[in-house]
């Protein structure tokens, strides 16, 4: 296309020199010959050595180590314009060399070839001192050098040259020094536009070429592209994409104008020249990638303004992308997806994508290619961000099963996308179901291990997302997906935190996984992040309660309190306020430590211990029965019968009473495996009793004081208010761990009780029996029950229906007395 620039100067040919010996003592006497005073003498060993280095690499290194460079260095400001000329004609040359730009710039030779670019100076000057500043621009140093020397006027001036060799190194420099940002602002200043845009039309390739690259780098600032529009560059730009001939220069193009197409105003301009249905068309029709791929960053890059967004989705820009997914380039694949990700905020772009891209990206999730698997899933995530249409469109896209898979991907980014669009989905019932069955728990249990912030807070957003199914919760226990949940907990990434703190407050919904999460040790890493007041949120706040929440005994003991949904179970303990730091013991291995005269553990256990007796029972049974129906006592047996049907009967059980055998035996076995708090048949008598004579009473009110009065009763019955510090409870709780040997005393024991003992004594009792009712801890051995109750309505009012009010229930003076919340009997209540 067009004329070539002309060669610098034509390298003689190779058979001048003598063999390599002869040579070298040749250049090296022409070096000695740089000394001379004659200046014609020094032209002619200029001019020889220029043409010794033109023949190849080595001899310029020949000439490097014969102190040829530091000569020339001298000459290059010589007064003589043909020693001058020859000299820089030698660097010029010599500076394509590694080893001579460095030499180059130590000896600091910028400035001397900046003087030289003067506009009286000799044309071939100009070309061999642009030639060699091209060839040092490429350093970072000698970028700075140049500019703060003052080197981008003159060079911005020689865009101007008649010569096409003095143009092609100037522009060429200029694009070297413009991957600095100072230099491109101050390229700005000195108005580079208009010469670059003459240099557009030049008969040379590589001058448009350089020209275009230079605009290219030089339009990333606004300011630039404003000037560019001024200029008229953008229709030089779109005549070079409109000519065929111009081929080699499209993507070159195509990069300024994705430059462009950044700014409304430009956009704007544009789309009214009808400049950008043009570029729409043109990209339609292409068939060669990089101008494919070049048009989709272009759209990206536009797409990241919401106004540009509106205009190209006026012009249909969806259509384009989406037929570039269908072409077989992977890069011209990625480059599409991605424009599909950025015009997604535009919420009618989304709906055409999603009515006719979701298919073609769901099938790119299966590509053997991670950069498009990871573009793809990346589209769909923003595709289906608050859009049940479109994540519709990918479950009918059959894109589930992929989506699951993507989050074995080997990119980061494909793995917590792939999360996002599986969350997206789960918002949906039918879809969430589906997920689960394709073993989404399981796929989730790796990402979790990842050392990616984003992954893993992706990840952890899916698993709450999916942790409100209990098969859910038991397929991650399962795949060991708990352990790196809580490790996450320590997550010095706040998101992360969170995600991971909203995660364990969904899986501790059922016991089992919550029982897990704190052996993992989930409780004391959320205590910790709550004492800090930088790391706690409201997500880590609920986790911790939720886990509590399944463990009511250091509920109590950490928070003092549980509400009326805390239903007290079988097992529960109460081992007084832990303060934070220390360690939660076990009811096993409170039991186990030796016996002091510290607080007594009070614990809770009206299990019936009737299955355990029965299961021994049962083995007794079951022995008996297999001795007396051993095989010799029945053969004798089935001698004595007369029908062989009967012996065969007797056969069938002995077989059956062995196998119950088997089984009550493993029953036994199993249950010695685990520690078991003794049983406590007297709180089971009070609960026994309780059903019979409290919970027939019809309202509400009366079962309470019915309940107060019947707890009183078991554990000392009133106390005068002036005679408290007479009821010896600590004596009496004394004597039962000395009985017992043993700190742990079953609260059917205590029978004077103090306030904490009665207040877990009526929550109990009152769980049992169905009355809602919160237990409170206080300071000094102080605790209380709070009840809601409904008053009656006032007299004259019929039938209008009062909120319920909160009550405090007295067990201690006047046992069924209820104090209303935040009177001052109250108050006096909880602190006396």
């Amino acid at each position: 296309m067009g004329k070539k620039v002309k060669k610098e100067v034509e390298p003689p040919p190779k058979d001048v020199f003598d063999p390599l010996l002869i040579e070298s003592k040749t250049a090296a006497t022409v070096v000695l010959m740089l000394n001379s005073p004659e200046e014609e003498v020094l032209a002619k060993a200029c001019d020889a050595l220029y043409k010794f280095a033109s023949k190849g690499d080595e001899n310029k290194v020949t000439l490097l180590g014969l102190g040829a460079v530091e000569h020339l260095y001298k000459l290059i400001s010589h007064e003589d314009p043909i020693v001058r000329r020859n000299a820089i004609m030698v660097f010029g040359i010599m500076a394509s060399n590694h080893d001579v730009k460095k030499l180059l710039r130590e000896l600091d030779v910028t400035n001397s070839l900046i003087s030289q670019l003067a506009p009286e100076e000799d044309v071939v000057i100009h070309e061999f001192a642009t030639l060699c500043l091209a060839h040092m621009a490429v350093e970072y140093t000698t970028k700075v050098q140049i500019f703060e020397q003052g080197g981008l006027e003159p060079l911005i001036r020689l865009l101007g040259s008649p010569d096409p060799d003095v143009k092609k190194n100037s522009v060429e420099c200029i694009y070297l020094l413009v991957q600095d940002f100072q230099s491109r602002a101050a390229v700005r200043a000195l108005n580079v536009i208009p010469p670059l845009l003459e240099l557009l039309r030049s008969e040379y390739p590589v001058i448009q070429l350089l020209a275009l690259k230079t605009l290219e780098v030089i339009s990333k600032d606004g300011e630039t592209r404003i000037i560019l529009g001024e200029n008229k560059g953008l229709d030089c730009v779109l005549k070079i994409l409109e000519n065929n001939e111009f081929s080699d220069l499209h993507v070159e193009a195509l990069a300024v104008l994705g430059n462009c197409l950044e700014d409304v105003h430009t956009l704007q301009l544009i789309q009214q020249t009808g400049g950008l249905k043009k570029l729409l068309s043109f990209v339609g029709v292409s068939t060669v990638p990089d101008i494919q791929k070049n048009a989709a960053k272009a759209i990206t890059k536009a797409a990241y303004d919401s106004e540009n967004r509106n205009i190209l989705n006026e012009e249909e820009v969806e259509k384009c992308l989406i037929n570039l997914l269908e072409i077989d380039n992977d890069g011209v694949k990625v480059a599409a997806s991605q424009a599909i990700s950025a015009m997604c905020e535009n919420l009618a772009s989304k709906r055409v994508f999603g009515l006719q891209g979701i298919p073609q990206l769901v099938q790119l999730l299966s590509s053997d290619n991670e950069e498009v698997k990871e573009a793809a899933v990346t589209a769909l995530a923003n595709l289906t961000a608050g859009s049940p249409s479109n994540a519709s469109a990918v479950a009918e896209a059959e894109g589930i099963e992929p989506l699951v898979n993507t989050l074995n991907a080997q990119r980061d980014g494909a793995i917590a996308n792939a999360a996002t669009v599986l969350t997206n989905l789960s918002m949906q019932e039918p879809f969430r179901v589906n997920i689960q069955s394709c073993g989404i728990m399981s796929a989730l249990a790796e990402p979790l291990h990842s050392t990616n912030t984003q992954v893993q807070s992706k990840a952890a957003f899916a698993v709450a997302a999916f942790g409100c199914d209990a098969d859910a919760r038991a397929e991650l226990r399962n795949a060991g997906g708990l352990r790196p949940l809580v490790e996450l907990l320590h997550s010095k990434n706040e998101e992360v935190r969170r995600n991971v703190c909203w995660a364990v407050t969904v899986c501790a919904s059922d016991e089992l996984t919550a029982v897990e999460l704190c052996r993992l040790g989930a409780l004391d890493i959320l205590e910790e992040i709550n004492l800090s007041t930088g790391r706690k949120n409201n997500f880590s706040e609920a986790a911790l309660e939720k886990l509590l929440d399944n463990n009511l005994s250091r509920k109590y003991s950490r928070m003092g309190y549980l509400s009326s949904s805390n239903i007290i179970t079988d097992g529960f303990y109460d081992c007084g306020q832990i303060k934070p730091g220390v360690k939660f013991l076990s009811l096993e291995e409170l039991s186990m430590q030796e016996l002091t005269d510290h607080r007594a553990i009070i614990f809770i256990n009206a299990k019936p211990q009737e299955d355990v007796l029965a299961v021994e029972e049962k083995a007794q049974d079951s022995s008996y029965e297999q001795t007396i129906l051993s095989p010799s006592i029945t053969r004798k047996s089935s001698r004595e019968k007369a029908r062989k049907g009967k012996a065969k009967k007797e056969e069938e059980k002995m077989k059956e009473v062995t196998e119950i055998m088997s089984k009550v035996q493993n029953e036994i076995n199993l249950e010695k495996t685990h520690w078991l708090p003794p049983p406590d048949f007297i709180l089971l008598d009070y609960i026994n009793d309780a059903t019979k004579t409290i919970l027939p009473l019809t309202t509400t009110r009366e079962q309470v004081v019915a309940l107060a009065q019947f707890v009183a009763d078991k554990m000392g019955g009133p106390i005068e208010r002036d005679k408290l510090h007479d009821f010896s409870w600590e004596l009496h709780i004394s004597e039962i761990e000395f009985e017992l040997k043993c700190n742990v005393v079953p609260i059917g024991k205590v029978k004077k009780g103090t306030f904490y003992h009665r207040a877990l004594l009526f929550k109990v009792i009152a769980d049992r029996i169905g009355i809602g009712c919160s237990l409170v801890r206080g300071e000094y051995n102080r605790a209380w029950n709070e009840v809601k109750l409904v008053d009656e309505s006032p007299q004259g009012i019929a039938g209008l229906l009062l909120p319920p009010q909160e009550y405090i229930v007295d067990l201690m003076f006047e046992p069924g007395f209820l104090m209303k919340q935040g009177s001052a009997e109250a108050d006096w209540y909880k602190r006396i």
